[in-house]
């Protein structure tokens, strides 16, 4: 799950009391900045294993602290208890732990199994990372659907969330189709992060018209 992840951000904005469609795309993938983070400092590891599934060929074999069911509860703690603090709003903490939440449950539809509940014990996950057919379509439906459902509370979709949406699908493309790595190497987390970045960036520029104009009508 790539661009998946992104769809809960984006229902969630369509909430009046959300946080920013900046701090949601952060909140999407906050779990897997974590893991690419602990990836460079050596605390998460995983291994490149062409063929260990037909769409992915990492083999995430140590991730206790941030794929687990309650490594991720801890990071949705935290992160909805800074962006709580922050903007003053309960409300906007919930929704962004939410988000955060959101991630284990999406990776567990596609993953094959190397999640866990607790950072250890059974290894979870659908494994729709074997069925393309599958994991494909719903990838872009969940997508489609998160864009569908910030128009729909919006009035339609302005022109910078069509961008937003058309590079995320670019994104999604290159990751399916374009070249894998045979083997693990710092630069896998360097352009995850890099990449997580760059959307977060985007979100943030897709939705600040929007921002003004609602700072306007509560002025």
């Amino acid at each position: 799950m790539f661009i998946g992840h992104y769809a809960p951000a984006l229902v969630a904005a369509a909430h009046p009391r959300a946080p920013r469609l900046g701090i949601l795309f952060a909140a999407a993938q906050l779990i897997d900045i974590g893991f690419a983070t602990l990836l460079l400092s050596g605390a998460e590891a995983m291994r490149v294993v062409p063929g260990i599934s037909a769409m992915n060929p990492m083999d995430l074999y140590h991730m206790p602290f941030t794929h687990s069911l309650l490594g991720t509860a801890v990071w949705a703690t935290g992160f909805g208890l800074i962006v709580g603090a922050m903007l003053r709003s309960v409300a906007g903490g919930v929704i962004a732990a939410l988000v955060v939440l959101s991630h284990w449950f999406a990776d567990w539809l596609v993953h094959i199994p190397d999640l866990t509940l607790w950072g250890s014990g059974p290894r979870l996950g659908l494994a729709l990372w074997n069925q393309p057919w599958i994991a494909m379509p719903l990838e872009l439906a969940l997508i489609s659907g998160g864009f569908w459902w910030l128009a729909r509370s919006r009035g339609g979709m302005s022109r910078r969330l069509w961008t937003l949406l058309g590079i995320l699908l670019a994104v999604q493309a290159v990751n399916w189709f374009g070249p894998q790595d045979s083997a693990y190497s710092p630069a896998i987390p360097a352009t995850m992060l890099t990449a997580y970045s760059l959307l977060i960036a985007l979100a943030v520029w897709a939705d600040a018209p929007h921002r003004a104009a609602t700072r306007k009508m509560t002025i």
